[in-house]
């Protein structure tokens, strides 16, 4: 008797949409700062998992707000902030924000040489299991840079055990075009959009008239890149100075 064919289980897979946006101190290319204006911006937007950069936190300039907190109160999500920037009470620096569980696994600093530069890391448990997530802004220095990709795929960042060979994305704003010797190196440990879909993402700096492929997502580990737009909606074109990059990851 021919035993009846059953179907082999399949794992589970699911879509998860990313972003990327450097806010520029929620100040906008028609000058005004505005926090609720980059929170619709991001609500439009509908991502799961956001990663942002240059974000004042109690700073003077922009009227001693969190624009962490209220960006993530507005839309309903935890955040975790690193201040890369810190003079006595005013900060600033960059954000992870997700309504997923997220655990902070490391913030810290990066090995910079002008500006203050870092990183955070976070274990963000979705249907298909966990992922690790970091979120960086590199320096404006070529060897800046590049001293920070190397740290970045070392022991402490990407080659560290709890990430290494485990499902990961990276985002940021990387101050890198992709002919440069920084996004190479972090070829070597990632794969970027060309690589699996075959085509990069449109330019996403300046905002207004964008030139500049500056902001990046990387993945390594098992997530495969779906699509990647830079968003180049009118509100988005005045929010700040870099279009927000949205990324559609699949997870298995």
């Amino acid at each position: 008797m021919i035993e009846p064919k059953r179907d082999t289980p399949q794992p589970a897979r699911r879509t998860i949409r990313i972003l990327s946006y450097n806010v520029h101190s929620c100040v906008g290319t028609d000058r005004q700062l505005d926090p609720g204006r980059v929170a619709d911006v991001i609500a439009e937007l509908s991502p799961e998992i956001i990663g942002l950069q240059e974000l004042d936190v109690g700073r003077k300039r922009s009227g001693g707000i969190d624009q962490a907190e209220a960006i993530a109160k507005r839309i309903r999500m935890d955040v975790h902030f690193h201040p890369a920037l810190q003079i006595k009470e005013e900060r600033y620096g960059d954000a992870l924000l997700t309504a997923l569980p997220m655990r902070l696994v490391k913030a810290g600093p990066i090995t910079s040489i002008g500006e203050p530069r870092g990183a955070l890391w976070a274990d963000i448990e979705t249907e298909a299991g966990a992922l690790q997530v970091l979120n960086t802004h590199l320096g404006l220095l070529r060897r800046e840079r590049q001293r920070q990709v190397n740290e970045l795929c070392g022991q402490d960042w990407l080659a560290h055990p709890d990430a290494r060979n485990r499902p990961t994305v990276l985002i940021g704003d990387f101050n890198s075009i992709p002919s440069s010797p920084a996004y190479r190196t972090l070829l070597t440990r990632l794969e970027d959009a060309r690589q699996q879909m075959g085509r990069l993402p449109a330019p996403t700096f300046p905002s207004r008239w964008p030139l500049l492929r500056l902001d990046h997502v990387f993945v390594s580990g098992g997530p495969k890149i779906l699509s990647v737009e830079a968003i180049r909606t009118p509100i988005a074109r005045r929010a700040s100075d870099h279009l927000p990059l949205l990324a559609v990851v699949e997870l298995s």
